[in-house]
């Protein structure tokens, strides 16, 4: 029996579909792409960063649709002249599956439209004027936004899915890791370390832009409504794990990775900068590539998984030093995702950071707050319900002999600088 579905997404990753059929129009383009680099420094050297920034929150890079929607109308043959025929619809892929789950319900929720550069977050509404800038055709038919927790349509069954079930609630894999830890008051803080690393602070009804280089996006109060945060985006985190794994064959499984790392007492001098998607928060330079410094011939399999797990721990205290300078008070950080549940990236990241670090018992709460946001939606649970909390949680605390591991960060930063 299924009471109430919610859908979480990647909430950059969009798809262009036929709207009388349904069928996609085109591949999906995924959030780590970087084909439209060239254009969004065109943009940028244009001078419209300024307005997309305070409209959107968000800054011109790659990692965000729009600019791929363009370049998709440039790009797939008869696509801008579908779409100027009213023929075309766009969504992010929680509307794709909200479009396939019923019969052609349209929408978002407004978590997913704020990462699309067309929509402008203080009013809360598609802008013409930034989907003019990006050269993309007004014609496009962009789904409705809603809140996160409530109905958005039906199910019109088939595929194993019964008919007339509830989808009660959208949001956006980041914003749902949030609304799963809890995090719904000014001043929570979490991390999600997956492929990359997303810290979100949420700021409630405050608007704060930052200045340095983070993002201000739409997150969720405590009953799904719309509520301001700020974003920091690091591309890749777990990824750079997998690519030791399949890659470099270094370890055989992930979890590999920590018995590896604690094998040795450090990464002897190892340095990884894995800016394989260029660099995210706080530099924001697509062009930028990886690399790995400190290497000799007494380096090896150990010392290179070691620097891995300090790179993903570093970038997050990257991101997070540029949220202490745009809000006070920070005290502790909240994590999930898959990645930590590795105890030693753990008690890194609390050394760099100096503060705890605290893990819950169930780690995917991207998976957990879209249920909550269902539940809520739904009205299968009260808003304050104690089916909608976590229980039990690991914490890190920064140890006596922290101050090594924030002498390697500072070396580490100092490679950064190299490649900028």
């Amino acid at each position: 029996k299924i009471d109430a579905i919610g859908i979480t997404n990647q909430r950059e990753t969009f798809v262009i579909w036929d709207s009388r059929t349904g069928r996609p129009l085109h591949r999906a383009i995924v959030w780590q792409c970087r084909r439209t680099a060239d254009l969004c420094a065109k943009l940028k050297k244009r001078g419209m960063e300024a307005e997309v920034r305070r409209k959107t929150g968000l800054v011109l890079d790659p990692y965000f649709s729009g600019t791929k929607v363009r370049w998709l109308l440039d790009n797939v043959p008869g696509l801008r002249t579908k779409v100027m025929r009213g023929g075309a619809c766009f969504g992010t892929m929680d509307s794709w599956v909200l479009w396939n789950l019923t019969n052609g319900v349209h929408a978002t929720d407004y978590t997913n439209a704020s990462r699309t550069l067309m929509f402008d977050i203080r009013r809360k509404r598609w802008d013409a004027g930034l989907i003019r800038m990006l050269g993309i055709a007004p014609d496009l038919r962009l789904p409705k936004v809603l809140p996160s927790a409530g109905t958005f349509g039906e199910t019109r069954g088939g595929n194993g899915i019964p008919r007339g079930v509830p989808i009660s609630g959208i949001c956006g894999d980041q914003q749902a890791a949030l609304f799963g830890q809890n995090a719904v008051r000014p001043g929570d803080i979490k991390n999600t370390y997956g492929t990359g690393c997303f810290l979100m602070l949420h700021t409630g009804s405050k608007m704060i832009l930052s200045r340095r280089g983070l993002l201000t996006t739409l997150a969720c109060d405590e009953r799904g409504r719309p509520a301001y945060a700020l974003e920091g985006a690091v591309f890749i985190a777990g990824a750079l794990i997998q690519w030791l794994r399949d890659g470099l064959k270094i370890v055989k499984t992930s979890p590999e990775s920590e018995t590896l790392a604690r094998s040795v007492a450090d990464s002897g001098g190892v340095a990884i900068v894995p800016a394989f998607a260029g660099l995210g928060a706080p530099h924001w330079r697509p062009e930028v590539r990886g690399a790995i410094f400190g290497l000799t011939r007494g380096s090896g399999r150990a010392e290179l998984v070691r620097a891995a797990l300090e790179a993903i721990a570093y970038q997050t205290a990257d991101v997070l030093e540029a949220m202490r300078a745009d809000y006070r008070g920070i005290r502790r950080l909240r994590v999930d995702g898959g990645a930590s549940r590795n105890d030693l990236l753990m008690q890194i990241q609390a050394d760099v950071l100096g503060m705890p670090v605290v893990r819950p018992s169930q780690t995917e709460m991207t998976a957990w707050g879209a249920a909550k946001m269902a539940g809520i939606g739904s009205g299968l649970w009260p808003v304050r319900s104690q089916a909608g909390k976590t229980s039990g949680e690991n914490i890190f605390k920064p140890s006596a002999s922290r101050q090594a591991e924030v002498e390697r960060y500072r070396r580490w930063k100092s490679f950064v600088e190299c490649l900028l």
